[in-house]
């Protein structure tokens, strides 16, 4: 009898896959749910190779659309890659390179950081004659709505001014100021009680949207605040991951210094790992609204980074390993992120494509998917990744990044272009350059710039004529650069803030561990963050 039932699950099962369609009808209209993760890495979700953080229901959008394993942001730091989702432009073109309120030209200084060089000048909103993708849902009859991290403007410039209909915590500020549980500060968004979760509230918020405007087209952008510093969870979920990684075993070091600052070297921290649960826990229950709603074959669902872990600065939380560097850096640690896109009438679409991608793209490819026509005045710098979706090919393409600026974490002013496999870094400090072939050295350890010196200077022309087209704005000489001062600082690093950063992180996993009895207001920052 039990050998009966396995052939007919088995029958019956092979009979349901043989009946369904390879591909369903496509809605005229279909709902898009677009979820943007703050500083979360290419290696921070266990469906992207992580063994210490866990994430089932990020991983549900990975597994059932494509992957895209050389999806990049359009820069190592946020503002700008955010800007350039919402007007499907490169940051240079826009004049939003780095995240807006960094100090720029002679007010760098005042960092104490000595450098050789004044940070460019850097718009403080984003530009309101660009039609932004909500502007153009929303002229396509879609309900928009808003919620978590905005960091493109202040009032003036909020969500709400360019394309939103609704926005609950979208303001000026680029990190959740009260921290993750209530009590927090946000004009747009009141907490309900002490100790609620931000990161569950912005999922609620985007949940009763979707309930509200299950009737007519939506498109939702949930924007966590999550994983941005100052890192903080709860003691059940800490002692979850510290005991975790104390069975996985606990080594002996965790750092290694990087050019400028020590930068971490293993994914063991049980409060970043159970921020990052917290982020998953949320988008289960958006994603569980969708399918109790019966929306979810009708809804393309998105999800991707706006930069890479933070390795340095800030809240050392994550280790970006293979890949080097992290937020902030010219590497790819710093921009190769999570991007996923789940088109669920789309049945045969590929599980994962090598073609490197960015986030301008997310723009004309939302217009195509919902049969918008297209503004390829507008997105200028994507384009649409159906081809890729249905099986089909793009021609090949560079890619280009632009930073003129010290990045908190250690990064370096630079300007980067990706062709095929080559990946060439320009430095503006000192005129030297780096090239390297992901395809044989993901982790950008050689540069082999001396051995192949033709394709160097191939990226390099083609590099200019990109920076001259988008009329990127270039740092300047220090004349007060003082390379004393910039030594002596070097040497605090080295001698007392990475020996600091090894105690802490030994603290975080001590079973005595105790931020204060507080834990909804635990941030735990070292270093230099903002």
């Amino acid at each position: 009898m039990k050998l009966f039932r396995i052939f007919f699950y088995w029958g019956s099962l092979c009979l349901l896959l043989a009946c369904r369609p390879a591909t369903s009808q496509a809605p005229h209209q279909p709902n898009v749910l677009f979820i943007l993760a703050d500083d979360l890495g290419y290696y921070d979700l266990s469906c992207m190779g992580s063994r210490y953080y866990e994430t089932p229901n990020i991983d549900k959008i990975a597994q059932s659309g494509m992957t895209f394993t050389h999806g990049y942001a359009a820069c190592q730091v946020c503002s700008p890659s955010r800007a350039a989702i919402m007007t499907g432009k490169v940051p240079a073109r826009l004049g939003i390179t780095d995240w807006i309120g960094a100090k720029t030209g002679t007010e760098w200084r005042s960092h104490k950081r000595y450098n050789m060089l004044l940070p460019a000048a850097n718009k403080d909103h984003l530009p309101h004659e660009e039609t932004t993708l909500a502007e153009a849902m929303k002229a396509r009859g879609y309900t928009t709505f808003f919620a978590g991290k905005w960091h493109l403007g202040s009032e003036g410039s909020y969500p709400e001014d360019h394309g939103f209909d609704i926005n609950r915590g979208g303001w000026e500020k680029g990190s959740p100021i009260g921290g993750y549980y209530a009590p927090w500060t946000n004009p747009r968004l009141e907490s309900r009680y002490d100790g609620e979760s931000l990161s569950m509230r912005l999922a609620e918020e985007t949940a009763n949207f979707i309930r509200t405007h299950q009737d007519q087209p939506f498109f939702a952008f949930l924007s966590f605040y999550a994983v941005h510093g100052p890192i903080q969870t709860t003691q059940q979920k800490w002692k979850k991951y510290r005991d975790k990684a104390e069975q996985m075993g606990i080594a002996e070091k965790g750092f290694a210094m990087e050019r400028f600052l020590p930068i971490r070297q293993v994914q063991d921290n049980p409060v970043y790992a159970g921020l990052v649960e917290t982020m998953d826990d949320a988008v289960g229950l958006v994603l569980s609204t969708l399918e109790e709603l019966g929306l979810d074959e009708h809804t393309i669902v998105i999800f991707t980074s706006d930069n890479g872990g933070v390795a340095s600065g800030d809240s050392y939380s994550t280790a970006n390993l293979p890949l080097r560097g992290g937020k902030g850096y010219q590497w790819e640690g710093g921009i190769r992120e999570p991007y996923f896109i789940q088109v669920p009438w789309l049945h045969h679409q590929q599980a994962r494509s090598d073609v490197p991608v960015s986030g301008m793209d997310f723009y004309p490819t939302i217009l195509e998917l919902t049969h918008t026509t297209l503004m390829p005045q507008q997105h200028l710098d994507g384009q649409s990744l159906l081809p890729l979706l249905t099986g089909k090919n793009l021609p090949e393409r560079s890619l280009f990044w632009h930073y003129p600026h010290y990045g908190n974490q250690g990064g370096e002013p630079s300007s980067m272009v990706r062709k095929g496999d080559w990946k060439f870094i320009h430095y503006w400090e000192d005129g030297r350059d780096e090239l390297y072939q992901l395809s044989s050295d993901t982790g950008e350890q050689h540069n082999v710039l001396d051995q192949h010196p033709q394709k160097a200077a191939e990226l390099r022309e083609l590099l200019n004529h990109w920076l001259e087209d988008t009329g990127a704005l270039l740092p300047e000489k220090d004349p007060e650069y003082d390379e004393t001062l910039a030594k002596e600082r070097y040497e605090r690093i080295v001698n007392e803030w990475w020996p600091r950063l090894e105690e802490q992180r030994l603290e975080y996993l001590s079973k005595n561990f105790d931020p204060g009895n507080n834990w909804w207001d635990s941030g735990l920052a070292a270093g230099e963050g903002r």
